[in-house]
């Protein structure tokens, strides 16, 4: 087992004494928030960091003070988009030690992806699900893949026979659970096929944090939301607290650069370790994965349906 952090362990703290020299790791969604601290904290150790963004003026701002940052420009709210940043990097062939698959967007009002897919379940999974895997001959033998999923997957199990709400009446919250477990279980399926060459994935949860991810939410939905978590406990009775970036960002890197492969792969982890199963759905302080989540057999259904939906085999 590694050194035990916790929820409120920093990236700073996770990576203390951890050389990254050498190291060539990619962060998708660079422009804000976590991406740029995970981008930040990993360049500092050493790494060499490739970020993406879908607005790269933006993510020039946002990273300026990251020495050495390299920039490509992914909206994964379209294929072709994702399919031709995934060439461009093919067409350098340089290899990756970690994917960082950070990018996503959260409680957004009905839409549709350039594709036609759901905002959400097309943006955060099956961009992220043609991205990866057209890159995956990238990722070196040994390395990691690292999904950024969410508490929120409690929230809804991906709906295998109607992905796009073409027959479900659409609900915001819902549909970023759907998302979000969707990120989970790709990771599940990623890890089985790649492990052979020990290439293991991982999801992670970075907990609750205030960063741009919710600029999608109504002045509404965000004062019902914080009246909910304001009425939360943690299970010691101490008031509800939002993490900070810092903290946010040390999953990701404690499951990409500090665990150890065997530990993570194929699970799902939060506060920088392994959850535990839990059965607790919506919104609760209490820790752990919804087993549907990490249930093997509907891991391959999803990523079948997904090559299905994206017209793609991988």
């Amino acid at each position: 087992m590694t050194t035990q952090f916790n929820a409120k362990s920093t990236t700073d703290e996770v990576l203390s004494g951890v050389d990254l020299s050498g190291k060539r790791i990619l962060v998708t969604g660079v422009s804000a928030g976590l991406g740029v601290e995970t981008a930040r904290a990993l360049t500092v150790r050493g790494a060499q960091v490739v970020g993406t963004a879908r607005d790269l003026d933006k993510a020039r701002a946002a990273t300026a003070h990251i020495p050495g940052l390299e920039l490509v420009e992914l909206d994964l709210a379209s294929l072709a988009s994702v399919r031709a940043a995934a060439d461009a990097l093919n067409a350098k062939g340089e290899q990756f030690d970690v994917v960082i698959a950070n990018a996503g967007v959260m409680a957004t009002p009905l839409g549709k992806t350039a594709d036609g897919f759901e905002t959400q379940f097309g943006t955060n999974h099956l961009g992220h699900f043609v991205f990866v895997n057209r890159i995956a001959p990238l990722i070196r033998d040994g390395g990691r893949l690292v999904n950024l999923a969410s508490s929120g997957h409690r929230f809804a199990d991906v709906d295998l026979d109607d992905p796009d709400f073409e027959t479900t009446p659409y609900e915001p919250w819902v549909a970023y659970g759907r998302s979000k477990t969707a990120n989970v279980l790709f990771a599940v399926e990623f890890d089985r096929r790649h492990k052979g060459r020990g290439v293991r994935a991982a999801a992670v949860h970075p907990g609750g944090i205030q960063t741009e991810l919710s600029r999608h939410m109504t002045p509404e939905m965000v004062e019902s939301m914080l009246a909910r978590i304001g009425n939360l406990r943690n299970e010691d009775g101490s008031p509800f607290e939002f993490k900070s970036i810092p903290q946010g960002a040390a999953t990701s890197v404690w499951a990409g650069v500090v665990a150890s492969a065997d530990e993570v792969g194929g699970r799902y982890c939060e506060d920088c370790h392994v959850a535990g199963l839990t059965e607790v759905s919506g919104m609760d302080l209490s820790a752990g994965v919804r087993a549907y989540a990490i249930d093997p057999d509907r891991a391959k259904a999803l990523w079948a349906l997904s090559e299905n939906m994206v017209g793609e085999t991988f």
